[in-house]
């Protein structure tokens, strides 16, 4: 896999672009949007629909559908009759849990399905933000989830090749990876950073959970350590808005 270095490993794979490469025009106007969007900055003034749609030469519709989802998404909000950069969402924190362990306490069969496993040197963004080296050997791992054989989310997982070395020989993608960790490798979990918000999923994703682009999605962003405070897994996993919900147990 040809991983490209400047991505975030927040990002969607391959930029949400399907493989057959062919992205639905509102699409391609909302990324040339999204970068404008990091150009203003917080609070900038959107230029109207009729001079976007001109300057990326498109119908006006076009553009609407490409500001829908970007409304959707929380990086544009109205502002009296004009729209503006949205601010940074608020964080929830959420407790560390086992995608299987909720699925089975719900008396649902749990699964995956597996669409890729990579092995690529670690970009900065990565390394950056899951506490590993730049340059290292790392797993890429992508799974479609099921809950009694329905497609319910997608999951990408990013680990140290280092700390499971044979993942592509002796683990069972549609099993539980924290049971692998734990039972095969002796890895515990010790803490986690998490943070969930609403999107929408991208035209391959969609594709691949089988939903419709404009379904909204919950995607959880989560850097997991050991018991000994070491990295251990950075997570994006995107889940069905009209089929999950998420609960926290909270202390004083």
């Amino acid at each position: 896999m040809d991983y490209p270095n400047d991505q975030s490993p927040g990002a969607p794979v391959r930029s949400g672009i399907p493989e057959h490469g062919r992205i639905p025009k509102y699409y391609a106007v909302k990324a040339h949007i999204a970068v404008l969007i990091e150009e203003l900055g917080e609070g900038g003034l959107l230029p109207t629909e009729r001079d976007l749609a001109e300057k990326y030469e498109v119908a006006r519709e076009t553009v609407r559908q490409a500001l829908r989802e970007l409304l959707l998404e929380g990086k544009l909000r109205r502002q009296g009759r004009g729209t503006v950069v949205a601010g940074p969402k608020l964080e929830q924190p959420l407790s560390l849990a086992s995608y299987t362990e909720g699925v089975r306490r719900q008396g649902r069969t749990p699964g995956r399905t597996l669409i890729s496993l990579d092995r690529f040197p670690c970009p900065q963004a990565l390394a950056t933000e899951a506490g590993l080296t730049r340059g290292e050997p790392v797993w890429h791992m992508e799974r479609v989830l099921l809950a009694d054989d329905e497609r319910v989310g997608l999951e990408s997982t990013y680990v140290a090749v280092a700390r499971v070395p044979d993942l592509d020989r002796d683990f069972g993608p549609d099993s539980s990876f924290y049971a692998y960790l734990h039972d095969r490798l002796g890895i515990a979990f010790g803490d986690a950073d998490e943070r969930i918000e609403t999107v929408l999923a991208t035209p391959r994703e969609a594709l691949l959970i089988g939903t419709p682009p404009a379904l909204p999605m919950l995607l959880i962003h989560r850097v997991s350590r050991d018991t000994r405070g070491r990295p251990l897994e950075r997570v994006r996993t995107l889940y069905r808005g009209d089929r999950f919900s998420f609960t926290a147990h909270l202390g004083r």
